[in-house]
């Protein structure tokens, strides 16, 4: 085995598959930014949960926005539903995991918040229930999916928005998803601070 080649292939795949991905994601992306950044105006703040590599994407997600990404900036409110084990523990314990993120959302989420709901597969039903939580609260919903959408698919509402990743593969979905939620952080900073591009 080659590994040199190897792992030039899977950098050039990757980069392949988010090149191909921007004509179809740049709109969404776009209206996505739009979304969070009249949310937070608002006084709204952004719930953010997915499993696995996703949780990890939404812990990332609200640490840019409550902390910074690139620009000095107040912080911004955004909630990892990912992170608190006594609350997931306990829920998974009392109840079901399906329900670890939906009743963090109804005890969180107001109208006007946004719920960031993020799934490779979109078929991950802790995430499908988060969503029809935030239906219930008046909360939009932009969903990072992959695999042609999955179930979230069938259930996002016109007035949500649903940025999936052209691809199968469930690594280069990620890589893809990571770079969108630094084209999310990116996009608020700049129509928060009212920065041009050079």
């Amino acid at each position: 085995m080659d590994l040199i080649q190897r792992i030039a292939r899977q950098f050039e795949d990757s980069a392949r598959t988010k090149l191909d991905a921007l004509e179809a994601l740049a709109a969404p992306v776009a209206g996505a930014v739009e979304l969070m950044t009249a949310s937070l105006l608002s006084n709204g703040k952004i719930l953010a949960c997915g499993n696995g590599g996703s949780a990890a994407d939404a812990q990332h997600f609200a640490a840019e926005l409550v902390n910074r990404f690139e620009m000095e900036r107040p912080p911004l409110a955004a909630i990892a539903l990912t992170t608190d084990s006594s609350v997931l523990t306990s829920i998974a314990n009392d109840y079901d995991y399906v329900q670890v993120f939906s009743k963090q959302v109804r005890a969180l989420g107001q109208p006007g918040d946004i719920l960031l709901a993020i799934s490779t597969s979109g078929n991950s039903a802790n995430v499908i229930d988060a969503i029809s939580a935030a239906h219930e609260r008046e909360m939009r919903v932009v969903a990072l999916t992959g695999k042609g959408g999955g179930h979230i698919a069938d259930q996002l509402r016109p007035a949500d928005i649903h940025i999936c990743v052209p691809t199968d593969r469930t690594a280069r979905i990620q890589e893809v998803h990571l770079l969108v939620l630094h084209c999310l952080c990116d996009g608020i900073d700049c129509m928060l601070l009212g920065v041009e591009d050079e």
